[in-house]
């Protein structure tokens, strides 16, 4: 937060209201009715409104959300600890992700979705979220249905992983060979230990503010808040992926900003796994149904290709701190459209659009966030 004052030249008497991100924290340390108010009371924050967001891993996409809508001098805010020593306690903060009454029929149903291919390993049998096995499940459905591979997953992870030695930021700095991914301990076939998010504590905040009151701070420095849409989880069939939410979503995020797929210059993808970068770059518009394997094979997503996907690093490498993620992608734009992230920097950035989605309600994210961004 004292980064992020900083950079905007404001002070925290500026500041008109704030939004605090903040998800697994809340059951590893009993916080769970007023994270905001503490967590902000011990840099100086009072009297303002300070209100929480709870959303899944979309929970900082949604706070952006809400303090843009607020629009005047808005703080979003995410922090987060996921990260305890009794790892009972810290995979159970997982189980609230879907509706907690009907798990084991809705895990049942979404891994019912990967049978039909064969599995090349079993699984180490550590402990894990049960996200990954969902994540599992839906990858080897994509892999039956359009023909995806595990080397163009892979290919996702090991891009990702060479990104992230350019990011001071990232949780890891290890370039990996797509051979090295692929020959990396199996946590749930076909997903290896390198294609998915570790567990992350992190912090990002992120200062919003109308075009009058920008008056009273840096102009130059300022970027601008094309298009922020939440969407909420659609009830479909499997093979209805024209339909899903992260897609509808993208759908009115485009039309609010007045721009089309093809205008995008760079993107961070919620690439929980690799398989989620994958469907996402579809859902994003940035290839056909079924293309998004051959669009990473292709080297488009790479840095320097027509279209940088995850330069940070992603989630695989930056980390994934809950209710933190959101914000982080949307950092990452800023400092990538301001034309300062170095080594990583995407030429000539234009937009840049970011992905959170969280949860799972039926086949999919129960909750996305969409934002894009523009110089």
């Amino acid at each position: 937060m004292e980064l992020a004052l900083h950079d905007a030249g404001c002070a925290v008497s500026d500041i008109e209201a704030a939004w605090f991100s903040n998800t697994t924290q809340r059951v590893i340390d009993g916080q769970y009715l007023i994270p905001g108010q503490i967590a902000l009371a011990a840099m100086g924050f009072e009297e303002i409104p300070v209100i929480n967001v709870e959303n899944a891993c979309a929970g900082a996409g949604s706070a952006f959300f809400e303090a843009r809508n607020y629009l005047k001098a808005g703080l979003a805010v995410g922090a987060e600890k996921l990260y305890c020593e009794d790892r009972n306690t810290m995979f159970r903060v997982f189980d609230g992700g879907w509706d907690v009454h009907h798990a084991e029929e809705i895990y049942s149903r979404l891994i019912r979705l990967g049978e039909g291919v064969a599995v090349a390993e079993e699984d180490d049998g550590g402990q894990r979220s049960v996200f990954m096995d969902v994540y599992a499940a839906l990858a080897r459905f994509h892999m039956k249905t359009f023909g995806t591979t595990q080397r163009q997953l892979a290919a996702v992870a090991a891009k990702n992983h060479e990104h992230s030695t350019r990011n001071s930021l990232s949780q890891y700095r290890d370039a990996m060979s797509i051979e090295a991914v692929l020959a990396a301990r199996t946590v749930c076939w076909p997903l290896t230990l390198p294609m998915c998010a570790p567990v992350s504590d992190g912090g990002a905040a992120a200062i919003l503010c109308t075009v009058d009151a920008l008056r009273r701070f840096n102009k130059a420095r300022a970027i601008r808040v094309m298009a922020s849409v939440i969407g909420t989880a659609v009830q479909r069939e499997p093979e209805d992926a024209e339909r899903h939410v992260t897609r509808l979503a993208a759908i009115k995020a485009y039309n609010q900003a007045g721009i089309d797929p093809e205008d995008i210059s760079l993107a961070e993808l919620h690439d929980a796994t690799a398989f989620a970068e994958i469907q996402q770059t579809e859902n994003m518009g940035f290839c056909g149904i079924g293309e998004g394997g051959q669009l990473v094979q292709s080297g488009a997503t790479r840095l320097g290709g027509r279209l940088p996907v995850n330069v940070s690093g992603g989630l695989e490498s930056k980390g994934h701190p809950i209710g933190v993620t959101g914000l982080a992608m949307i950092h990452e734009l800023v400092v990538q459209l301001r034309g300062e992230a170095g080594s990583r920097q995407v030429q000539g950035a234009r937009f840049g659009l970011a992905e959170n989605g969280g949860g799972n309600n039926g086949l999919e994210e129960a909750t996305a966030s969409i934002t894009i961004l523009g110089t």
